[in-house]
């Protein structure tokens, strides 16, 4: 974690134009951060990821859907027997 909180603190996030970091989460042993993230143009976020190369760091991608969407999603089915 070290070399890349020294990342963050001396130069920045390294994110593309167009790449919105919105928070993120370390687990108390420092093994696992979960960033939530924000694209139009999923290749934005796979340059960030290969920016982070050679900084001890391994992402992993998981898709989320805001609970507002995916309630649009389900509403036609709440009223089906």
């Amino acid at each position: 974690m070290v070399p890349i909180y020294r990342q963050v603190r001396d130069g920045s996030r390294l994110l593309p134009d167009g790449l919105k970091y919105i928070d993120s989460w370390v687990e108390p042993n420092f093994s696992r951060c979960f960033q939530l993230m924000e694209w139009d143009d999923l290749r934005l976020f796979q340059r960030w990821v290969l920016e982070w190369r050679g900084y001890g760091a391994t992402i992993e991608i998981i898709p989320v859907v805001s609970s507002a969407e995916t309630q649009a999603v389900v509403d036609p089915f709440l009223d089906r027997p």
